[in-house]
């Protein structure tokens, strides 16, 4: 993990954040209410089998993993570099409904901003081979926890908080470079 030495914000919002469009919005919420809080966002990614190319036997395996892993952690910098949010991101492994609340309970997070992937009988189906991360965090969770419902079909992304303000965009590594 790396932290942001400007970081001066008093109030941190943990955000789970994945590779999908439901992690998206949920960092997009997420960065809206941590300007409007005036808070500092956390972002924590907990690597899953989704993360790593499919073909373990690579010689080059281990390289893509970084290499993959690296282009998520830039995803979200560039989704935050127009933001005046400070912010940190971190990597974990494990269960991502046991490493959440971890982290909020390190971080002395205010609450805890998780994305779900909706209801139906896709997602119920979903559910029966990954449990729900956000049901998981909210029973292991002693702060609050916001669950950002998925986007409806055709339905516009939440993008007050990111792009809304110019700014420098921090980030664990200092300002965001173009």
């Amino acid at each position: 993990m790396a932290t942001n030495p400007n970081d001066t914000g008093t109030t941190t919002l943990v955000v789970g954040h994945c590779n999908d469009p439901t992690g998206n919005h949920a960092l997009a919420v997420a960065a809206d209410l941590g300007r409007r809080l005036h808070a500092r966002l956390h972002v924590v990614h907990v690597i899953e089998t989704s993360d790593y190319p499919p073909d373990s036997d690579a010689a080059e395996w281990d390289e893509l993993c970084r290499q993959e892993l690296s282009e998520q952690r830039e995803r979200v910098e560039l989704m935050l570099t127009d933001t005046e949010l400070s912010w940190t991101y971190e990597l974990r492994r494990g269960d991502p409904a046991i490493e959440l609340p971890k982290a909020a309970e390190e971080q002395d997070a205010l609450l805890v901003v998780v994305g779900t992937r909706g209801e139906g009988l896709r997602t119920a189906v979903l559910r029966l081979i990954e449990p729900s991360v956000s049901h998981g965090v909210i029973h292991r969770q002693n702060q609050p926890v916001l669950v950002v419902p998925a986007l409806k079909a055709g339905g516009a992304a939440h993008r007050r908080g990111i792009g809304a303000n110019a700014g420098s965009g921090h980030s664990d590594e200092g300002p965001a470079q173009s």
